[in-house]
């Protein structure tokens, strides 16, 4: 069954927005090659200094190997106070507000 992996991090605000969108492209891409993979939405505040991602992953077994992964590669970028959640996705509410969770 599908799973949303929620991963937020407190990242260098001067490298979010237009700076993050120009030297993340090779990275998105290839996240979409990611075993399990199926979905992410970019997320980031630069008021806050968070930032981080909305996934959807075929398994919790893939998204956890994907957080861990990808905890220790935004580390390396600067990242701090690295959280990551996974949920299961309540499939009936979320066709009713059309939500997309399968490929």
């Amino acid at each position: 069954m599908a799973v949303v992996l929620q991963i937020d991090f407190t990242f260098p605000t001067q490298m979010m927005g237009g700076t993050l969108t120009q030297g993340a492209r090779e990275l998105a891409h290839s996240i979409n090659q990611e075993p399990g993979f199926i979905s992410k939405i970019w997320t980031e505040n630069t008021h806050t200094g968070k930032a981080g991602g909305i996934y959807i992953f075929t398994d919790s077994t893939q998204a956890q190997r994907y957080a861990t992964m990808h905890s220790e590669r935004v580390a390396a970028m600067g990242a701090t106070d690295i959280r990551a959640h996974i949920f299961d996705i309540n499939t009936e509410l979320t066709d009713i507000n059309h939500g997309q969770y399968q490929k």
